[in-house]
């Protein structure tokens, strides 16, 4: 009974959030449904004893407390300071620097379709720097996207490879990987080297050929004609940085990645110091820039604060409703049974990653979200990990990445739409274009996790 009754409460939050219901809300009244249900019927409770309140019903809402205390003050703050610095670097021009000085090189080859999958393979590179697909979509759509065109592919064909260039959420300092290193007990750093890096190398080979394969093939079915173009390059203030600015959105992973266990040991720099100091030296860059107008420098800034505000309302609270729902299943014993029934059906620890990636898969096309179904299932993962015997990193890595290439075959998803809009294209048929590239990057994804689990 207590799977039945989460599996329908499971259903009805996943359909509110495809109807675009607000996710952060639906997510803590489901976890407070089940919560409050397996209290009724004695399945579990929602707080140890030594951590309650003292009133059930009063227990719902300090986990919540509790909660979003603990991740303000950690991972939430490390998120609001990425969130802030890329707003930051958006708003001085620097991302769109980085953007310019990495495509530049690419109009040496000739082949339309091979600079096409290379455009793939920088924009994943890119977004090292930049943590967020739509966001990094939009640059690339006012800069690769016209290079492409102008060089003969359709615009469908453009669109597919630029909305897909951060399908695989590999940075250190991206939100989901600080929130898999940490529930599985890594360094972000650490668990981006040993663990992300190895799949995603093996990616930039099966995705790239497929981008190639599948635009030509279908451009060419399309009945569209390679006919080269001229373009024309943007002339807003974002748009004419110097050279220089695109080398500041680098400096934080830089630091990052320098004063890490990889290198330099005796230093410490987490990724909230990193960004402050990337922070100041782009508001010296700007000072330089606009010759001492101190004025104009201080008031750029302000975007780096709004940029704290909006990680935190958008997606710092989203983390706490998910853990809240999640914490919901929990009290209602899903794990055990989920488990149980697997041992039942003879599941081992490679099944059960098919199954939750499965779930994360389903999940992101039909929510149009990566964010919101691996926060949700995220702090799920330890236990079902402990019972089937393996690292819950082997478990987190495939949901993770499963999560964000599901989100580019979903015609509701951000990316999707808003590269759909800049491209004049329609999202359901940008996803047909996207689709066997993506499934390529899905099997790369469990194929390479099944490699570094056995390895290990």
């Amino acid at each position: 009974m207590a799977l039945v009754i989460s599996f329908i409460v499971t259903c009805w939050v996943a359909y509110l959030i495809y109807k675009k219901y607000k996710p952060q809300p639906v997510l803590i009244i489901g976890g407070f449904i089940l919560m409050y249900t397996a209290v009724i019927f004695g399945y579990g409770h929602i707080l140890a004893p030594k951590e309650s309140t003292g009133s059930l019903i009063f227990d719902a809402f300090e986990f919540v407390r509790a909660t979003m205390s603990s991740r303000a003050a950690g991972l939430g703050l490390n998120i609001m300071a990425v969130g802030a610095f890329a707003k930051y670097m958006d708003k001085i021009g620097a991302s769109r620097a980085l953007v310019r000085m990495t495509i530049r090189p690419l109009l040496a080859l000739k082949s339309p379709y091979i600079v096409l999958s290379c455009v793939w393979i920088v924009g994943m590179c890119i977004g090292l720097c930049i943590n967020s697909a739509s966001g990094l979509a939009m640059l690339l759509m006012v800069t690769a996207f016209p290079v492409l065109v102008g060089l003969g592919v359709s615009r469908l064909a453009a669109t597919a490879a630029v909305a897909t260039t951060l399908c695989f959420d590999w940075s250190p300092s991206d939100t989901g990987t600080i929130l898999s290193a940490e529930t599985a007990g890594l360094n972000p750093v650490v668990y981006w080297t040993d663990y992300q890096v190895p799949i995603v190398l093996v990616a930039f080979v099966v995705v790239g050929i497929l981008h190639y394969m599948t635009q030509k093939y279908m451009d060419k079915r399309d009945g569209h004609i390679v006919t080269p173009m001229e373009v024309e390059g943007g002339h807003d203030e974002e748009d004419t940085a110097p050279w220089f600015y695109a080398f500041l959105p680098v400096i934080p992973l830089a630091l990052i990645l320098s004063f890490s266990p990889l290198w330099i040991t005796w230093i410490k720099v987490n990724i909230v110091n990193a960004m402050f100091i990337g922070l100041a030296i782009g508001m010296i860059a700007e000072s330089i820039r606009w010759k001492g107008d101190l004025k104009k420098v201080f008031g750029d800034v302000q975007s780096f604060f709004d940029g704290l505000g909006l990680q935190m309302a958008n997606v710092v609270t989203l983390i706490v409703a998910g853990q809240t729902f999640a914490q919901g299943l929990m009290s209602m014993g899903v794990i055990g049974t989920l488990i149980k029934g697997s041992q039942d059906f003879g599941f081992g620890p490679m099944s059960m990653i098919l199954v939750m990636v499965a779930i994360i898969a389903v999940s992101s096309i039909v929510m149009g979200s990566g964010n919101a179904p691996f926060f949700a299932f995220a702090a799920l993962t330890p236990a079902v990990a402990a019972q089937t015997g393996m690292a819950p990193v082997f478990m987190l890595l495939p949901m993770h990445f499963a999560a964000s290439i599901a989100r580019n075959c979903s015609p509701i998803t951000a990316v999707i739409v808003v590269a759909a809009g800049i491209g004049g294209v329609s999202p359901f048929d940008l996803i047909k274009r996207t689709a066997i590239p993506m499934a390529g990057a899905m099997l790369v994804n469990v194929g390479m996790t099944f490699f570094l689990y056995y390895r290990g």
